[in-house]
């Protein structure tokens, strides 16, 4: 029987100051999220174990969501942060090595008003160095970004990244053609995977019909293929729009008519391999 795998979720013991991001129209997710709170819901939906990605750019995340993991084994893996742009980078990832369980690093590219950050030579001197520790790289970003990924990847033949939450697309105005141009391009480089999470967010929270999600989801089905998407609950930010049976069926539906094997990739065996969980 094949693990499913919820490949994006996050904890915290919630800072309005730190967590300034978490808005009062968002007052649903504003109080703490831990092991213990998700549990219950990984077990009433029947999944097996999730990658825990960070939320705050600092290296006590990355501690905290450690700690978390080697306390609760349904965390099977982290994906942290470091500043890829210290100079003492290489220092910082042989130290993180020793973590059996720290999978990867990710940095809040959307949140960087650049739109080319993602090319920064200082940045990219850290990313280049995760190869070293085999380190993975989740790419997040918002649509606007996505010609630098295009570059990007290509930068890096060798490094597996994932795109997080599809690249938040604009499911509310169904504005798809240029994501779709950027989404294909960089889906010809095979070292890319992508999340198929976050979705629900980037819709109407109230109003969203699966429909809303389908002429997306085609494209990174046609461009990536089962065998490079995972999914990903984007648990508990996803609890703004929906509680995480709805979030999980999204995709279930979805890719019900797929083969057995290509939705057990998709429900777990990806994030296994690409993650070596």
């Amino acid at each position: 029987m094949s693990a499913v795998i919820d490949a994006h979720q996050h904890f915290w013991h919630y800072n309005p100051v730190r967590d300034a991001w978490i808005t009062d129209d968002m007052k649903v997710i504003q109080r703490n999220f831990l092991p213990e709170d998700l549990a219950p819901v990984l077990a009433a939906n029947q999944v097996d174990g999730c990658v825990a990605v960070q939320a705050d750019q600092s290296e006590e995340e990355t501690f905290f969501l450690l700690k978390a993991a080697e306390e609760h084994d349904f965390v099977k893996g982290v994906v942290g942060w470091v500043d890829l742009r210290a100079a003492n980078i290489a220092a910082r990832l042989s130290h993180f090595a020793a973590e059996k369980k720290l999978k990867g690093f990710r940095h809040i590219v959307q949140a960087e008003p650049d739109n080319m950050f993602l090319l920064r030579e200082d940045f990219c001197n850290g990313v280049k160095a995760l190869a070293v520790h085999d380190f993975t790289y989740d790419i997040l970003v918002y649509p606007t970004q996505l010609p630098a990924v295009e570059k990007f990847v290509e930068k890096f033949p060798e490094q597996r990244l994932v795109i997080d939450h599809m690249a938040k697309p604009y499911f509310k105005t169904g504005d798809i053609k240029d994501w779709a141009a950027s989404m294909r391009k960089i889906a010809q480089s095979p070292h890319v995977h992508c999340k198929v999470s976050g979705m629900v967010t980037e819709a109407d929270w109230q109003q969203w019909q699966p429909a809303d999600f389908k002429p997306f989801l085609d494209v990174v089905l046609e461009a990536f293929g089962p065998e490079r998407m995972m999914f990903g609950s984007d648990w508990p930010v996803c609890l703004v729009a929906g509680d995480y049976g709805r979030v999980k069926a999204l995709l279930t539906d979805y890719i019900s008519a797929l083969t057995d094997a290509e939705q057990h990739g998709i429900m777990g065996e990806n994030a296994v391999n690409f993650y070596k969980l």
